[in-house]
């Protein structure tokens, strides 16, 4: 017989499983997509949209499935969004255009937007007790970056003993066994009917949001059109606008602005966008730079930036055991200021000491894990539960722009400063200074001169990238400190901060 501890835990192990084929789905591309583009004959452009399309319609559904999720409950939404989940990846394993798997990729983004407010939602009415409920979130919270972390890892072993198909096909039995787990150990559906989902709201939304993404990227091109920019920016503004004014209207909104007044809410959601932005950042210019000027596999690369998810466990797990004691302040702020401290540790080693890179990695992951941790219960513990469902789409929502900002700006500022500042040798072709992978191309056996202007050119972009990183987490640090300066100990808003 099956205690209602048990049911609670086994509850949680249910939907981090859930939580991490999400977050798995989003980086585990990086070290298959090479070998899919080749496979499947697809353009740069389709390569892009390949990555891209699970990110940017996962952003624009999320704030809509949330509050769909308060309306029909958030078992079943859950639910729903396993089966599109299992039913996208048959889809996207099988497909043999890239058009078709780019559909599946979106189709993968419909249920990780249904599944992820919900898991953290299930967790919220689930666990009542505060402290059960800190620990719970701390772990649900470590995930977010562990399954960033695992994908290329995953993404490499895979590569090596199956086809590319096998990224997709590995999350089918994982969603098997969480279905049938979640029937037997999730609460009764807490449906709502009382509350109202406007479709409209959550279009406007989705067309807000995906178009700040496209504006986001499109700019961040070297190569980038002023009329896609235009028509990205004017779907943004109006999107954003009308969405704004028609909550202000109706009796049950998609998004209650006035939530973001909580300032250990608000401080929750910033922390979870600057963490996201940290980790995207270094995983993806790290992992190009190791494989690109030093010669990594795309496994042992994926090794190398699990670092940051090794420091983040055992400091997600304490912040989230002793919250009640030590308060938001100086997790959440604090744990920003080390990562800084790290970030400042791999900018200063990175092309000279192994072992004070890797030290750097774990000391930046140690701050994040403590500060996503504790992110999640600063939002979640200042809403209350019939808001549960829109208050975790707000954090997913903030999860995933950290994650599109850093791979949109981060990755193109690396490209546009190497192509800057490049020293081509005499004779070597200009086409050299599109990319890396271009020089080492061109470069061959032949031309160690090339690949040596390339690396240096490559190094020195990685170095101010790491300083943008660094100085963003400074800047996390400091806003998140200003907002918590008067919040006392626990998750919940202190008689102290009533303003």
């Amino acid at each position: 017989m099956v205690t209602d501890t048990q049911r609670r835990w086994l509850l949680l192990t249910v939907v981090s499983a859930g939580l991490l084929l999400i977050t798995l789905d989003n980086s585990i591309l990086y070290t298959a997509l090479p070998t899919l583009v080749e496979d499947l004959g697809a353009s740069s452009s389709e390569g892009l949209w390949i990555i891209n399309a699970y990110p940017v319609v996962m952003a624009g559904l999320l704030l809509g499935s949330g509050t769909l999720g308060d309306r029909v409950g958030h078992r079943r939404m859950f639910l729903i969004g396993l089966v599109f989940f299992g039913i996208a990846s048959l889809a996207a394993a099988f497909s043999t255009t890239p058009e078709a798997l780019i559909a599946a990729r979106a189709l993968l983004a419909v249920g990780a937007a249904a599944m992820m407010p919900a898991t953290l939602a299930l967790i919220r009415v689930t666990f009542e007790d505060e402290r059960e409920r800190n620990v719970a979130i701390a772990v649900w919270g470590s995930l977010a970056i562990v399954g960033s972390a695992l994908g290329p890892i995953i993404g490499g072993l895979l590569l090596h003993w199956f086809w590319w198909g096998s990224v997709f096909l590995v999350n089918v039995p994982v969603v098997i066994v969480a279905f049938i787990a979640t029937m037997i150990v999730a609460p009764p559906n807490d449906a709502d009917p009382s509350k109202r989902w406007d479709f409209l709201s959550s279009l406007l939304a989705l067309v807000a949001l995906v178009g700040l993404v496209i504006a986001i990227k499109e700019t961040a091109k070297t190569d980038s059109s002023s009329l896609v920019i235009s028509i990205a920016l004017l779907a943004t503004v109006v999107g954003g606008w009308t969405f704004g004014r028609r909550q202000r209207r109706l009796r049950y909104p998609l998004l209650d602005f006035a939530i973001f007044r909580n300032r250990a809410f608000l401080a929750g959601v910033l922390a979870a966008g600057f963490s996201m932005f940290a980790i995207a950042g270094i995983q993806l210019i790290t992992t190009q730079r190791f494989q690109l000027v030093e010669g990594f596999s795309p496994l042992h690369a994926g090794l190398l930036v699990a670092a940051v998810a090794l420091g983040a466990l055992p400091t997600a797990m304490v912040a989230g055991a002793t919250l009640h004691k030590v308060g938001l302040l100086p997790i959440i702020a604090g744990g920003l200021a080390l990562s800084t401290v790290g970030s400042m540790l791999v900018l200063t080693t990175f092309d000279t000491s192994m072992g004070l890179l890797v030290t750097g990695l774990l000391v930046t992951g140690a701050g994040l894990g403590a500060a996503m941790a504790v992110a999640s219960s600063a939002i979640m513990g200042n809403v209350p539960a019939r808001r549960a469902g829109m208050a975790s789409s707000v954090e997913e929502v903030s999860y995933e722009f950290g994650s599109l900002i850093a791979v949109a700006l981060l990755g193109s500022l690396l490209t546009a400063i190497y192509t800057a500042t490049i020293s081509l040798p005499a004779g070597a072709p200009d086409s050299a200074r599109d990319s890396l992978d271009a020089a080492l191309g061109l470069a061959g056996d032949g031309n160690s001169s090339l690949i040596v202007a390339a690396s240096e050119a490559f190094d020195s972009a990685y170095f101010v990238v790491m300083i943008v990183v660094t100085a963003v987490m400074a800047v996390g640090a400091t806003v998140t400190g200003f907002l918590l300066r008067r919040h006392g100990p626990g998750s919940t808003l202190s008689a102290t901060t009533h303003h």
